[in-house]
């Protein structure tokens, strides 16, 4: 069955593989390690390595026995461009997506380097919106890197936003989703910064949504 999730942006998840590793400040307080790690002390078979990167291979072809079209978020307790998942599981996945094609599939990544690397070895059907996490004006890099790729549909995830991004380069980008931490520890958001990124997409003709 699908798992349906509280994600405003998507309908259902799909995770084909579960753990990750902190690589930048918006991983600080991660909503999958924590949810992972509760679904371990729940005794959840696929969470029984906590938030260790764990392949899910006999799940690969889930979609394919979904019949009625979702949106389809990728790997939301993962990331599917982690250095440790080799270039054939990566190309699997974009196989089965390929293949359940009346879904649209969503796949986020902070691995924006390696989402580069890859992209001429992937097969972009316009079903696969790619999109990269931007959480402060640190991290806009990774929206040149998603610029490289060649799938049909990029968007942004700034999320959490944890400062002002006054000069988002939204050149190529098709959708900007903002929203903030929540959570034990979560970091505040100021008002103005989301505000600004709303004016940017505007003048940019860009859609914004704010979760």
């Amino acid at each position: 069955m699908p798992t349906k999730t509280k994600i405003e942006w998507t309908e259902i998840t799909w995770n084909p593989v579960t753990g990750c590793r902190k690589i930048s400040s918006g991983c600080m307080n991660c909503y999958a390690e924590r949810m992972a790690n509760r679904l371990r002390q729940m005794g959840a078979d696929r969470y029984k390595n906590g938030f260790k990167i764990t392949l899910h291979e006999d799940i690969t072809e889930l979609p394919l026995k979904w019949k009625k079209p979702q949106m389809v978020f990728v790997n939301s307790m993962s990331d599917l461009f982690l250095e440790e998942i080799s270039s054939g599981f990566i190309k699997n996945v974009f196989d089965v997506m390929h293949r359940a094609y009346w879904h649209t599939f969503q796949v986020l990544t902070k691995r924006a380097e390696r989402l580069a690397d890859l992209s001429r070895e992937l097969t972009w059907l316009p079903i696969i919106w790619m999109g990269v996490t931007v959480e402060n004006e640190d991290y806009t890099y990774r929206v040149d890197h998603l610029r490289k790729t060649d799938a049909h549909i990029k968007f942004l995830s700034i999320e959490p936003l944890l400062g002002p991004i006054p000069n988002l380069d939204l050149e190529g980008i098709d959708w900007v989703i903002v929203g903030g931490e929540s959570g034990p520890g979560a970091r505040p958001m100021e008002a103005e910064w989301v505000l600004d990124i709303r004016n940017q997409c505007h003048r940019a003709g860009v859609p914004f949504f704010f979760k």
